[in-house]
């Protein structure tokens, strides 16, 4: 890489060797970021080899089948190898082409592929054999030598996984049983699934896995009671909120009506006990012409107080003799006119009494 990266100004080949490290070590954990990385390496030196190579690697990683063929490719023309056809082949499968990834198999110089690259290759075409229904054909390439050769080899595992599921895929499903048995004795790394697909052709299941999954949907579940639950309670509060400010508004509005209602009753009330006490004040006018007229003559009669009706205590004085003075002004015109009648009265009945004296 860095020979290829000569070619560059110094402080720009440092920023895409940057880019390249990145990318390569982050393809695995975080494939989005490493494509990132990679496209930006691009933008600076889209004519280096390796950088077109880092960002179709990055794109099939990423999933991005369309870019990741294409810069393949343009790294194939630049370079005159053939060093990533399985990854091609892979991503004309993911896009529903499985013809051009027989094709890319068939038109391949395998003499001039690493053999970690043919085999990976080879399953690719089996698998793309598959796509297409040709089951029997796929088992049929994939037996070759290598199938039972090379046990401690990094394809090894991959080769047999592949061959017992293209034998599974054909319906011979005892020889399959075999060679995923077979694959789970050299998978110690455990790239493949082996072992799971071998007990499931076993028929057995395993419990924690079961319980751990009913555990995840019941958790599941309870989660979305409970945000039910709590959106219900925000509604019913909502709710509860929304009647105590109607309640409120009402009891406003009652009140107001209410309150115009006693006043118009006390007016009432207070034009009612005028009209009591003026007729109370015409009664008093009237009853007082009768007062005392059974003891005229009489010397206590004189120092009785004079009953007004309401308004008995405006009177301090005897009324016999003199009238009282300083309370004109105070006691109504109706008891002042009954005192002056009853005194007219006892004037003129001494009057007569005195007249057979003489």
């Amino acid at each position: 890489m860095r020979a290829e990266l000569l070619s560059l100004a110094r402080d720009v080949a440092d920023k895409v060797a940057r880019h390249l490290v990145a990318a390569g070590q982050i393809i695995d954990e975080d494939s989005e970021l490493a494509l990132s990385h990679a496209i930006a390496a691009r933008r600076l030196a889209s004519r280096i080899a390796v950088v077109r190579e880092a960002v179709g690697l990055a794109a099939y990683a990423a999933g991005d089948w369309t870019t990741a063929i294409a810069e393949l490719r343009t790294y194939h023309r630049m370079t005159g190898r053939q060093t990533h056809l399985a990854e091609l082949a892979d991503c004309e499968r993911a896009l529903g082409r499985p013809e051009r990834a027989i094709d890319l198999f068939r038109g391949a110089d395998v003499a001039k592929l690493e053999k970690a690259g043919a085999i990976e290759l080879l399953i690719v075409a089996a698998g793309a054999r598959g796509d297409l229904g040709q089951h029997d054909a796929a088992v049929a390439m994939l037996q070759v030598k290598e199938l039972t050769a090379d046990e401690d080899a990094e394809w090894a595992a991959r080769l047999r996984y592949a061959y017992a599921d293209a034998l599974l895929a054909a319906g011979r499903r005892d020889e399959a049983r075999e060679w995923f048995a077979r694959t789970a004795t050299v998978d110690e790394e455990q790239v493949t699934n082996a072992a799971e697909r071998l007990l499931e052709l076993d028929g057995v299941t395993i419990e924690g896995d079961d319980v751990d999954e009913d555990d995840e949907e019941e958790g599941a579940e309870a989660s979305a009671t409970d945000r039910d639950s709590s959106a219900g309670d925000r509604e019913s509060a909502d709710d509860a909120d929304g009647d105590d400010e109607d309640d409120l508004a009402d009891d406003e509005d009652d009140y107001d009506d209410d309150d115009d209602e006693d006043l118009d009753g006390e007016d009432e009330g207070l034009d009612s006990d005028e009209g009591d006490l003026d007729g109370e004040d015409e009664r008093a006018g009237v009853a007082n012409t009768d007062v005392n007229t059974d003891g005229l003559g009489d010397e206590d009669d004189k120092d009785a107080p004079v009953v007004t009706g309401g308004v008995t205590d405006a009177l301090d004085e005897p009324a016999g003799g003199d009238k009282p003075a300083g309370d004109e002004d105070s006691v109504d015109g109706a008891v002042t006119d009954s005192v002056d009648k009853i005194e007219a009265d006892k004037d003129d009945e001494d009057g007569a009494e005195e007249k057979p004296k003489a």
